[in-house]
């Protein structure tokens, strides 16, 4: 009893410390955004062990416990095979993923040992990694089987890749980072791809070396591999080192050239948890450094136009722009974003027109009926669209030239939002095509600087409800607004990956990027400034007229 009551009055102590310390801490007033949490970039392996055949199983079973070990990409699916007869050597579990919804599996067994599964399937990932969703609807998948020597039912015939549960697919593959360059080797673009954690540092560099540039993007980036460079074999990862052996041509690569290779093995395999590239040919190392790049993330404060002007707001603090902050206010506007110099603005004034503001200067530059909100690269250019004509889209160059942007939103009837990306390489926009409502990507072609023409759009995801703003969060995601009845949502709609939605106030008119991707921020139709902090979002300021966006930060 003595012990016992010792216990309990510690933990009463214990208990008393801990709510005078909750009594101390604010429960209003701003919130402002703390230290980033370190990332790593490792993904956390989740391993499934996935059942064997059971002894007697009838055909629909070996087909279902088939598709269940599709969770286990260990020893290249070995789980798997065992369902598999042994002469059925041939199936590629690699070929790809049918990611479909939980539930819902329909199977038809035949006389002639032929097994249909009828499942709803909303996505799909290729052999190269890369992920499109797809309009949910029924995919029919076939198997054949036949009885073994033992009695045994096994597969004789089955489609390539695997079928995973929309909720176990992210368990079993990760989303891992390719990095090219854009044009000007200054940014380095990512281009997404989902592989099993297994062997990742492999998948991920005979991705960045040994393969084409995604179809959407090869004319929109760089990579510094010559086509004749491949990776030779696995890349082995010990201590977070990944050991890249490339072929023998690489010694023919200048310097300047393999520096840029390294930079982009140590960025892509960064995402795969490697701390550190070492790149060889036939053993022998070769010696590069990572060069410089340009970062695309944005400042800490958001960059607002308030009562007292236009600028970085910071507690009571306004920090004005040289060059805008004059200017913008006395447009009345309805949008502005900032390029990455903070030398430029697009502005979407109240009289309706798209401006753009430099030196104190504010020029127009679209006057055509219905603008959406404009949007401005690192180059200079205003690009301009108006909602009910798609394929009219302009960008406007700083010496005034009206470039007419080939092969713009294909098919589609309305557009509500577009924002080009931080380093000028991807085009994102909300369109209309038929009855829905869908977030596209498109990699933006130029000759020396000057987008001539859109590549083939790229569906990212739909949404419901009537699209709002769209703002770019990250080099790899975009933030979309909708209303719906008496409710808001945010789409946070990663670019090759699928998207997660956050619930909003009713009001919401603005959204922006903030310094970390976590760090979004929205505006209500009253002037109060958002930020969401986990699965909440907080009041930070009021009074906000606009919610501008920015292009990334100076150098």
């Amino acid at each position: 009893m003595t012990v016992r009551r010792g216990l309990a009055a510690l933990l009463a102590m214990i208990l008393a410390v801990a709510l005078t310390a909750c009594a101390g801490l604010p429960t209003s007033g701003p919130v402002y955004p703390g230290q980033e949490a370190e990332d790593t970039g490792a993904p956390q392996d989740t391993i499934f062990l996935p059942d064997r055949p059971q002894p007697g199983a009838a055909p629909e079973d070996i087909v279902e416990g088939f598709i269940r070990a599709g969770s286990g990409p260990t020893d290249s699916w070995a789980r798997a095979r065992e369902f598999l007869a042994p002469e059925f050597t041939d199936w590629r579990p690699e070929a790809g993923v049918t990611v479909v919804l939980p539930g819902d599996r329909i199977y038809d067994v035949g006389e002639d040992g032929t097994v249909t599964l009828s499942v709803v399937a909303i996505a799909t990932v290729d052999d190269g990694g890369a992920y499109e969703p797809v309009a949910a609807g029924t995919t029919v998948l076939s198997y054949r089987l036949a009885q073994q020597s033992d009695g045994e039912w096994r597969i004789t015939d089955a489609p390539d890749g695997i079928v995973l549960d929309r909720d176990v697919f992210p368990s079993v593959y990760q989303r891992y980072s390719v990095s090219y360059f854009d044009p000007t080797w200054q940014y380095l673009v990512p281009d997404l791809r989902w592989f099993p954690t297994t062997n990742a540092a492999t998948r991920v560099a005979d991705a960045l070396v040994n393969r084409p540039v995604a179809e959407w993007l090869a004319d929109s980036v760089v990579t510094s591999f010559p086509e004749e460079v491949t990776v030779r074999a696995a890349v082995p990862v010990e201590s977070g080192i990944a050991q890249v052996e490339l072929s023998a041509e690489a010694l023919d690569v200048d310097a300047d050239t393999l520096d840029r290779m390294y930079t982009q093995l140590q960025a892509s395999l960064a995402t795969a948890g490697v701390t550190r590239v070492e790149m060889s040919v036939a053993q022998a190392p070769i010696d590069a450094d990572a060069v410089s790049t340009r970062s695309a993330r944005v400042s800490g404060p958001p960059l607002v136009l308030v009562e007292e002007g236009f600028g970085f707001l910071s507690g009571d603090e306004l920090t004005a722009l040289e060059g805008l902050s004059s200017v913008i206010p006395a447009l009345a506007p309805r949008a502005v974003q900032v390029g990455p110099d903070r030398d430029a603005a697009a502005v979407h004034a109240d009289d309706g027109r798209v401006y753009r503001v430099v030196d104190d200067t504010a020029v127009p530059v679209d006057e055509r009926d219905r603008l959406v909100d404009p949007t401005i690269d690192g180059y200079g250019a205003v690009w301009s669209v108006p909602a009910t004509d798609p394929s009219a889209l302009v960008a406007v160059m700083p010496d005034g030239a009206v470039v007419q942007v080939a092969d713009a939103f294909p098919g589609a009837s309305r557009i509500a939002a577009l924002s080009v990306s931080r380093d000028g390489t991807r085009m994102a926009a909300v369109v209309t095509t038929g009855a829905r409502s869908e977030i596209w990507a498109a990699g933006v072609v130029r000759d020396e600087g000057i987008p001539v023409r859109l590549a083939e759009p790229r569906i990212l995801g739909a949404v419901t409800g009537v699209p709002g703003g769209l703002a770019w969060l990250d080099e790899a995601a975009v933030g979309v607004l909708t209303a719906e009845d008496d409710a808001s949502t945010v789409y946070e709609q990663v670019v090759g990956g699928p998207a997660s939605t956050t619930s909003a106030p009713v009001d919401v008119a603005d959204i922006a990027g903030g310094a970390t991707v976590s760090n979004v921020r929205l505006r209500t139709e009253d002037g109060t400034l958002l930020v969401r902090r986990g699965a909440n979002w907080q009041e930070s300021a009021t009074g906000i007229a606009v919610l501008a966006t920015q292009q990334g930060a100076p150098q």
